[in-house]
């Protein structure tokens, strides 16, 4: 199963439960025939930023974030101004460092700016690779990102 079908799944059993713990994702997800780690319903929380609230039984429970109306733009500019270590170019290639906890984020809203210059991007826990369909096109998001940081 692909990580977005299995992240559309566990939005759809918040909606539909009360979701205390990662292992209780993983039993209802056990129960439909789909097997994850909880190592893996780890990973998805933390991407899909879910947060805890107070439970009716007293606990808490998993729930998604509140949307807030803020752009794409915005929310990139801010966290790299928050999380921006270093940025470099090789070729078509940038990669990008961050504070621990912020690649994701960064690389997924990167990809949501769907930037003309932009092939893709991969994020992991300190850092961003993006592939860009230039070299130029590797300057333009280096001249990008520098004016998001001096703003």
């Amino acid at each position: 199963m692909k990580k977005q079908e299995r992240q559309q799944l566990l939005k759809r059993l918040l909606t539909s439960r009360e979701i205390e713990r990662q292992e209780d994702f993983v039993r209802l997800l056990s129960e439909d025939g789909i097997h994850v780690t909880q190592a893996t319903i780890s990973r998805d929380i933390k991407e899909m930023q879910l947060v805890k609230l107070p439970a009716e039984s007293g606990g808490y429970r998993y729930s998604l974030p509140v949307q807030k109306k803020i752009d794409t733009q915005k929310k990139l500019q801010r966290t790299l101004q928050n999380a921006y270590i270093s940025f470099a170019v090789q070729d078509q290639f940038t990669i990008l460092k961050v504070l621990p906890g912020n690649g994701p984020v960064i690389a997924s809203l990167l990809d949501q700016m769907r930037y003309e210059f932009v092939f893709g991007t991969v994020g992991d826990d300190s850092s961003v690779l993006t592939i860009c369909v230039s070299h130029q096109g590797a300057l333009q998001l280096e001249k990008t990102i520098d004016r998001m940081l001096a703003d």
